[in-house]
C-alpha cells in the first residue's frame, strides 16, 4: 500500500528585513513581505506556483493595506497639511490616527 500526500502551502518571504513605518498605528514595525504559494509533497515544499504581491506587515496591526511602487518601497499617500495632532511629548505633528508618536514613541 502507498500513500502519497501532495497540496499547496503558503510560505510568507520577507523582503526587506528592515522596519518601516505603519500607516495605522504609527510605529516603526512594518516589514515588506510577500506570501507566496509553493507544490508540496509530503510537507516538502518543492517548487513555486504562484508568486504573491508585495505588502506591509505590521508585528502589532497584522497586514496593512499600503501600495507598494517599482523597487518594493510603498508609496505613501500626500499628507494633508495641518490636519494632525501634537504629540504631549515632543511637540510633532502626527497624524490622527496613530496611537504612538513615530518620533518618539508616546503613546497618544
Amino acid at each position: 500500500m502507498f500513500f502519497f500526500i501532495a497540496g499547496v502551502q503558503p510560505k510568507t518571504k520577507v523582503l526587506d528585513p528592515n522596519p518601516r513605518l505603519c500607516p495605522v498605528c504609527g510605529l516603526n514595525r512594518a516589514k515588506l513581505k510577500r506570501i507566496d504559494h509553493y507544490l508540496s509533497v509530503f510537507f516538502i515544499p518543492l517548487f513555486r506556483i504562484k508568486k504573491g504581491e508585495p505588502m506591509l506587515v505590521c508585528d502589532i496591526c497584522g497586514p496593512v493595506g499600503a501600495e507598494v511602487g517599482p523597487g518594493g518601497r510603498e508609496v505613501a499617500p500626500e499628507p494633508e497639511v495641518g490636519t494632525g495632532e501634537l504629540c504631549p511629548m515632543c511637540k510633532a505633528q502626527v497624524e490622527p490616527h496613530f496611537r504612538f508618536c513615530p518620533y518618539c514613541g508616546q503613546r497618544l
